[in-house]
């Protein structure tokens, strides 16, 4: 993670343990991961129900974030699922811990978390 307050996120959607993957990036993980989710955006996500947050990577700002984002498009599944069991071997849904006080995104106000 670069210095300073996260502003931006690298993140992975699987549509369960060893299921479809997503990767995506955006200046709002908890609205995105809602929008996916619920299924509010067209495309890839809703097409395979990829609803569950597996992997999330926090940045200071959306251009280390875009690059990340795209060198992780570019490796094989296999590096990915590795990527995810480090972090999450159960694979278990990410979205509540980020909703939590003290969580990763605790020092933005509750206002800007539940846009």
């Amino acid at each position: 993670m670069d210095e300073g307050p996260p502003t931006a996120a690298v993140y992975m959607m699987a549509s369960g343990q060893h299921g479809t993957l997503y990767i995506g990036v955006t200046s709002d993980l908890i609205g995105r991961v809602v929008q996916h989710r619920q299924g509010l955006r067209e495309g890839f996500t809703k097409r395979y129900g990829v609803k569950r947050l597996v992997w999330y990577e926090l940045h200071e700002s959306i251009m280390p974030a875009i690059r990340r984002e795209t060198s992780l498009k570019k490796y094989k599944r296999e590096w990915k699922v590795n990527l995810i069991e480090r972090m999450n071997p159960r694979w278990a849904d990410l979205f509540p811990s980020l909703l939590r006080e003290e969580g990763p995104l605790a020092h933005l106000s509750w206002r800007e978390r539940s846009m």
